[in-house]
């Protein structure tokens, strides 16, 4: 599987932004309210050279009061179309600006729902500073694009045809001559339009290095900290803001560039032509109101040019955005439900069967190394079952297959007799309580945080679960109770309180299996005398799976299965395994202080 920044880069160039229409599409009808608007007001602007045209010939060359009558009449005239053209400029901005904060929301709800449903396989490889990069730099180029360019483009497309098309009425001769310039002038254009494009890619994946490299640091501030890296990881930073402004100013100068030589050109065709046009009229071959009029249109086209030109480059932006975007959006998870899941058996009183047959797994970042080889085990319905093993033996990656983060490349994993890829992902993580070794608190109060484990359980609900898990009285502790905000990432609580917050969690959720990966790590001898009784009452009516180190919790198991380098190498109870004087008796000299 490839990183977005990892594919070849695409050169499509502006087609990319045809991959918008999705998400414009459920909004057609303020489109065409917008278009209808846009024609008006191009229309009213492509008609005012002509009522120019007019005031000069019959306004100013006529003599006595039916000068004054004509000059008023067109005045009038002018005004009116003035106002017309006032109404449907504002009408077209406000269609347009809605459809652009419209559709960059729904792009933004889009992405954010799709990475949410990527495998953990898609996060190994992926910098999270990079998907919010893309969630909030890459969509504001696109609310540009939509909410301005689109728009702008259009109109100076309607303009720059009508006023060709006008401009050939009013002088063909002039118009061929200030064409064939203008052609000479699109060339250059173009050929900066591709390299501005190529360097706005580049100057957003700068722009997510350092996000990701900032996202990553912020995360690991007390490491950062502790080890006194500050200076370094802000140099590091630095780096990477650096490598982006450079990027950034090579666009900007390639822009800069572009518009100067648009300019230059179409506005030096345009003195050439006009020099022509006055030379007409003192010969008397085109009258003054023709020349301004073909002044005014040629203003008016070449005034289109140099806008488009803007325009392309705003576009060329958004078409690098957009890619990176429609990239994530293409990301498939290896991970799905099936079509038609099967429907989750009844629960049993006493938890959920689980067995476990020839399972074999590589993590995808790692395709050489066997995580679990063959692995088979079979747990009755509530079972406590303790995996122990050294690091590294496939403990914790016995859990994810469990909950379906992975697929395994051979085996199957069944709960009650079902395989687990036939359930929907919801149902079988909906059956499947876990408590982590790293402990993760929302940015939320106490109440939210238990409450994530079953959102419409309530207040009475979430206390007994805090109770059952010896969190309640330092809960109530807190200067608001449980309303107190327990910080990003649960900064204001100890270690074992935040542990207990996350079993707090599991227990309110009641599933039918139960995984405690670590469970009591984090706490002390007292805390952890609350939360194993709380515990042992938890995995009453369930099917647990503990991996755990500590002697109380083995002990209470049902039976232990000891693994490493991904398979099981025994199994037995405690006093039996340390008779047999294996690997788990190594263990237990070592770690549990039993001999």
């Amino acid at each position: 599987m490839n990183t977005p920044t990892d594919r070849p880069k695409s050169s499509k160039g502006l087609k990319t932004l045809a991959g918008l229409m999705p998400f414009l599409m459920p909004y057609r009808t303020r489109i065409l309210l917008a278009i209808i608007a846009l024609v008006v007001a191009a229309s009213t602007t492509l008609t005012l050279p002509y009522g120019f045209r007019n005031l000069i010939d019959l306004g100013f060359t006529t003599a006595g009061s039916a000068q004054a009558e004509n000059v008023n009449i067109y005045f009038i005239a002018l005004f009116l179309l003035a106002c017309l053209l006032a109404l449907a400029t504002a009408a077209r901005f406000y269609m347009v600006s809605w459809l652009g904060e419209r559709v960059t929301s729904d792009i933004r709800n889009a992405v954010y729902a799709h990475v949410l449903r990527q495998s953990p396989a898609f996060f190994e490889i992926t910098q999270t500073g990079e998907v919010l990069s893309r969630l909030t730099t890459d969509t504001t180029l696109i609310q540009t694009v939509v909410g301005t360019s689109i728009s702008m483009a259009l109109r100076n497309i309607l303009l720059l045809m009508g006023g060709v098309l006008l401009m050939f009425i009013t002088s063909p001769k002039l118009s061929a001559i200030i064409i064939v310039m203008l052609v000479l002038v699109i060339l250059p254009v173009m050929v900066f339009g591709r390299r501005v494009r190529k360097l706005s890619r580049a100057s957003q994946d700068r722009i997510a290095d350092a996000s990701g490299i900032a996202g990553e640091m912020l995360n690991a501030i007390g490491v950062v900290q502790a080890y006194a890296q500050e200076t370094r990881e802000a140099r590091r930073f630095d780096g990477a803001v650096e490598t982006a402004f450079r990027t950034a100013i090579a666009r900007i100068h390639a822009r800069s560039l572009l518009t100067a030589i648009a300019i230059l050109l179409i506005f030096g065709a345009i003195v050439f032509v006009l020099w022509l046009g006055a030379h007409a009229v003192i010969e008397g071959s085109m009258s003054a109101g023709e020349l301004g009029q073909f002044i005014l249109y040629a203003v008016i086209v070449a005034g289109a040019i140099a806008a488009l030109s803007e325009v392309i480059g705003d576009a060329q932006r958004a078409a690098g955005a957009s890619e990176r975007l429609l990239e994530l959006l293409a990301e498939e998870s290896p991970i799905r439900s099936p079509e038609h899941p099967t429907a989750i058996p009844p629960r049993a009183a006493n938890g959920a069967a689980l067995s476990i047959d020839q399972l074999s797994f590589r993590y995808p970042s790692r395709p050489d190394t066997l995580a679990l080889s063959d692995l088979s085990m079979a747990v009755n319905a509530g079972d406590t079952i303790a995996v122990v093993g050294p690091s590294g033996a496939g403990k914790t990656t016995l859990f994810q297959l469990l909950l379906r983060f992975y697929d395994p490349e051979r085996g199957s994993i069944r709960l009650d007799g079902v395989d687990i890829r036939e359930f929907s992902l919801q149902d079988l993580r909906n059956m499947i309580g876990i408590v982590p070794q790293d402990t993760v608190v929302f940015s939320a109060n106490a109440m939210e945080n238990i409450r994530y484990g079953r959102p419409e359980a309530s207040d009475a609900e979430v206390i007994a679960a805090a109770k059952l898990a010896a969190a309640h009285e330092f809960i109530e502790r807190l200067p608001e109770g449980y309303q107190s905000f327990l910080g990003e990432r649960g900064v204001r609580l100890s270690g074992g309180q935040r542990q207990r917050i996350a079993i707090a969690r599991a227990l309110l959720k009641n599933p039918p299996l139960l995984l405690l990966d670590e469970a009591t790590s984090a706490l002390d001898a007292e805390s952890e005398r609350l939360v194993q009784h709380a515990l042992d009452a938890a995995m009453q009516g369930r099917t647990t799976l503990v991996i755990a180190h500590r002697l109380a919790t083995v002990q209470r198991a049902t039976r232990i299965i000891v693994m490493e380098h991904g398979k099981i190498v025994e199994t037995g109870t405690h006093t039996e395994l340390v008779d047999a004087g294996g690997l788990y008796a190594s263990l237990a000299a070592l770690q549990f202080n039993a001999s």
